[in-house]
């Protein structure tokens, strides 16, 4: 199911991908033919100007007296055919524009066999531009599509006599096939960067997955160590309250017996004694922000408390916010542990911890003392495996020091240990990075 469900967001983001790279170059085509149209324009459009000034108007004035082949038409004929093979264009021609509908065409520039326009002739210019010239402005067409002389773009300028009066206009066709030609080269030329922007969108898609993968990796490790303190912690609890109540029946017989024999005053000071323990035990509520933390004091409390230990708190009401509470457990939890490992080998009256956990202004200070023998080798301690702990079937060891040694570091912390013959003392200190 789950490969099945792995396959299908391949494919979905395959699917995806190639679609974008799709677009991708689609847009770029598409500005790229807009880009060249809009250059085409703009030069043709200059090209008319220039073409338009440079005219024989007085010459066109006579040819419009009178339209019909003569002398005049000829020779501006001749000048319109010279210009559109020097700027390669697929037609230059005047027009007239008396209204703002149709506008018509009156000489166009082409060798002289060919004949097949004839003066006067409707052209194909839209009404749009038709509008604009009549109010004697220039005009921009879009690709036009014609039957009979292919798609074209067409532009025109006014033809001006030496009064600055508006005579007519000057039209310029470019064929669609030299926009294409134009707009395939410079595709052609990007095509690098296209492929570029698809490598690029590849590589973005899969750093993401990767990193999403990182995280959730990531995220399943920390709920599984979170789950595997869980776990000890609440084995601990329970093994503690299994105790206690062994603990408890056994009290419960030896007052039954001292009852029995009728020793009242004995069973009262041994009842009281039993009550003080109570109540030691029942005053185990640690004012203190970090949930976690409260929670993991009490369970080692009253574990300690279950091994006659003497166990005493010195802990700032601060919420450690700057650590992971799963990280804050890690290393107080195995420290503490070993902690117990180490007294619980000693004489009941000499099994004292001492636990501090302070807040300053730029770092956290957590302070483990125990009494206990020295421990030899301050460095050999943090290696993964290492124990001075005695072998137990099933159970693996020298793996708490290891894992604190890791997250410490992890934080740019320090772990410092004092140990003499009788006492042992490990500081933790955990800068507070704004």
């Amino acid at each position: 199911m789950f490969n099945r469900k792995l396959k299908l967001i391949f494919t979905i983001f395959i699917i995806l991908l190639l679609f974008f790279i799709s677009l991708n170059i689609y847009m770029s085509y598409s500005k790229i033919t807009r880009t060249v149209e809009e250059s085409i324009a703009n030069r043709s459009l200059q090209a008319a100007e220039s073409i338009a000034s440079s005219m024989d108007v007085e010459g066109y004035k006579k040819f419009l007296a009178n339209p019909v082949k003569s002398q005049e038409y000829w020779e501006i004929r001749k000048y319109l055919n010279d210009a559109r093979e020097k700027i390669g264009a697929l037609h230059v021609y005047t027009l007239v524009v008396d209204n703002p509908v149709v506008s018509r065409g009156m000489i166009i520039g082409m060798p002289e066999e060919i004949d097949e326009f004839a003066i006067g002739e409707v052209c194909t210019v839209p009404e749009k531009q038709v509008k604009m010239a009549y109010e004697g402005k220039t005009y921009v067409t879009g690709v036009i599509t014609d039957l009979k002389y292919g798609d074209y773009l067409s532009v025109g300028a006014p033809i001006k006599d030496q009064e600055g009066n508006i005579i007519g206009f000057l039209g310029i066709d470019i064929s669609a096939d030299v926009l294409n030609d134009i707009g395939q080269k410079i595709l052609k030329d990007s095509v690098w960067l296209l492929i570029f922007n698809g490598v690029f969108v590849l590589i973005v898609s899969i750093s993401f997955i990767l990193i999403q993968r990182w995280y959730h990796r990531e995220a399943a490790k920390e709920i599984k160590d979170t789950e595997n303190i869980y776990q000890s912690e609440v084995t601990s609890l329970i093994s503690s309250v299994q105790s206690l109540r062994h603990d408890f029946l056994n009290h419960i017989q030896v007052l039954h017996g001292l009852l029995k024999i009728g020793s009242h005053e004995m069973a009262l000071e041994y009842a009281t004694s039993l009550f003080k323990e109570a109540r030691a035990i029942g005053k185990m509520d640690f004012n203190i922000k970090n949930p976690g933390l409260s929670v993991l004091l009490q369970t080692k409390k009253f574990s300690a408390q279950n091994y006659n230990i003497d166990i005493e708190f010195n802990v700032t009401n601060h919420s450690f916010e700057a650590i992971k509470t799963v990280d804050l457990i890690k290393i107080l939890s195995n420290l503490i542990d070993n902690a117990i490992e180490a007294v619980i080998e000693l004489p009941e009256d000499e099994r004292k911890i001492g636990i501090e956990c302070k807040a300053e202004s730029t770092k956290y200070l957590f302070k483990i003392t125990n009494t206990g023998q020295k421990i030899l080798d301050k460095e050999l301690i943090f290696k993964r495996g290492y124990s001075t702990k005695k072998e137990e079937q099933g159970k693996i060891r020298g793996q708490g020091l290891y894992i604190v040694k890791n997250v410490i570091h992890s934080y740019d912390g320090q772990i410092l240990i004092d140990s003499t013959e009788n006492k042992t003392t490990i500081v933790v200190v955990i800068p507070i990075k704004s």
